[in-house]
């Protein structure tokens, strides 16, 4: 069975205030062009169909008339809820539109009812596991504690429970939206962090002949079975160096995995561009990212007049520009955000409580607290949004 995986569409997600939808909208094109093309028997999603829980109308416009032109090529489309997602407006009319070969798994309780296609083979069932939220669905799944490994693996327990009923030649593919262990992740992907922990290990999915994952960006191999097909933009700088892609994977009578990268459409290239702004202005190497989407970082010692006017004589589409002066590391002068810097909500917390003491750090009881306090508004932030 030829397999197409993709994840983390984000319709209707912006890049630095610029519109994507028409980006979105050719990368549409082209995967309906890709599943004819390379003759694709079926279509993953693996969560983050939208941006937001409310998407805007001419996002949910563009997800329509992609699934019009999914069903008309009568490919089948199995695809999930990701973190970004309203699971529950995603999957409205989920029953009706599966008989148009549209199949829909936003239910965590439905886990380990498969969608289940035959080709030549056998069957192949594929196992839809929306994003896992733990604190929501510990107790759906009887899950022993509310932390993401946790939820995961009794998820995986219905699935495997579910396959063992099934004829030995049954293959099964799982869709799934989480932080797999060996992942690299970008800044453009909400953080998921409960209790500490974010990131689960590829053993959760043992059992199954493929894992189909989405929430990372960068497409990545994190076990020859366990694969991030990552999105198909990048939505942060962070992802300049990232090379877009889909995999096409091929699976075998037996289960076997042959995979294949194929390239998404790039609307425009990124580049980060760093060094003091006569520098960045003047160098003829820089002429090459004239037509880029460019962030640049300057080193002045002072900062220039008027920067972004000039730069953008040099570069047209800049859209980021960040100061970052060149001092040495515990100089006063440093910005309150270049001291922060790669530290997260937790631990800029326990420098506040350090601070404040003069000195001395917050114990274990406080970290607790703290860290509870944090998965307790994140949690509920994303219950809001669901429920407007």
């Amino acid at each position: 069975m030829r397999i197409l995986h993709t994840s983390d569409w984000h319709l209707g997600r912006s890049f630095h205030r610029v519109s994507l939808l028409e980006a979105q909208a050719a990368y549409l094109d082209h995967l309906v062009a890709t599943v004819r093309e390379h003759e694709v028997d079926v279509v993953l999603v693996a969560g983050d169909v939208y941006d937001r829980a409310v998407p805007p109308l001419a996002a949910v416009e563009l997800f329509d008339d992609a699934l019009h032109r999914l069903a008309a090529a009568g490919v089948p489309t199995v695809m999930i809820s990701g973190n970004h997602d309203s699971a529950r407006r995603l999957g409205v009319g989920a029953g009706l539109i599966g008989r148009a070969g549209i199949h829909l798994r936003t239910d965590p309780a439905g886990c380990a009812t498969p969608v289940v296609l035959p080709d030549a083979h056998g069957d192949v069932a594929f196992y839809g596991l929306p994003y896992l939220e733990p604190a929501l669905v510990k107790d759906v799944l009887e899950a022993e504690r509310a932390g993401h490994e946790a939820v995961l693996t009794a998820a995986m327990e219905r699935v495997r429970a579910d396959l063992a009923k099934r004829p030995d030649n049954t293959r099964s593919v799982v869709l799934a939206h989480a932080f797999v262990a060996g992942g690299e992740p970008s800044d453009s992907e909400r953080d998921i962090t409960v209790g500490g922990v974010a990131a689960v290990p590829a053993g959760v999915f043992d059992g199954v002949d493929y894992a189909a994952l989405g929430h990372l960006h960068g497409c990545q191999t994190v076990t020859e079975r366990v694969r991030y097909s990552g999105s198909p933009l990048a939505y942060s700088f962070s992802e300049a160096t990232h090379r877009k892609t889909m995999w096409l994977i091929d699976l075998g009578a037996s289960g076997t995995i042959t995979a294949e990268r194929l390239d998404c459409p790039v609307p425009r290239p990124l580049a980060r561009l760093r060094g003091r702004l006569d520098d960045l202005i003047d160098d003829p190497a820089l002429e090459k990212h004239r037509e880029s989407w460019v962030e640049a970082t300057l080193t002045d010692p002072a900062r220039p007049a008027e920067p972004m006017a000039r730069l953008v004589e040099r570069f047209p589409h800049i859209l980021s520009l960040v100061f970052e002066p060149d001092r040495v590391p515990d100089d006063p002068l440093a910005s309150y955000a270049q001291r922060l810097k790669g530290r997260d909500d937790q631990q800029i917390a326990e420098d506040f409580v350090a601070h404040v003491r003069g000195g001395s750090a917050a114990d274990e009881q406080e970290r607790t607290v703290l860290r509870g306090a944090f998965d307790h508004v994140r949690v509920d932030d994303g219950v809001r949004e669901v429920n407007r």
